[in-house]
């Protein structure tokens, strides 16, 4: 791993992203931003359920497949929340 490989938004986890989860929250976002979690294959479910209940969820992309249009680069890392 280096500073360019994308690591999972999955608290604690270290592992190299395969997807991007792309969201928004309609209640402070425009409806065309797109804000990017990373997950890997083992979290990927847990952070797509919990983008999904609270309706913030709108695409799942495989990470070689992503084109944000606002920014052509690398998609965010924040931490997302732990998951179980």
């Amino acid at each position: 791993m280096n500073d360019e490989t994308p690591i999972c938004s999955a608290k604690g986890c270290r592992t190299t992203a395969a997807w991007v989860l792309a969201w928004n929250n309609p209640k402070i976002h425009t409806p065309d931003r797109r804000k990017t979690w990373l997950a890997c294959a083992e979290h990927r479910e847990h952070l797509s359920q919990f983008l999904g209940m609270r309706g913030f969820l709108k695409d799942v992309v495989p990470f070689e497949d992503w084109q944000d249009p606002e920014n052509p680069g690398t998609p965010e890392n924040p931490e997302a929340p732990a998951a179980s």
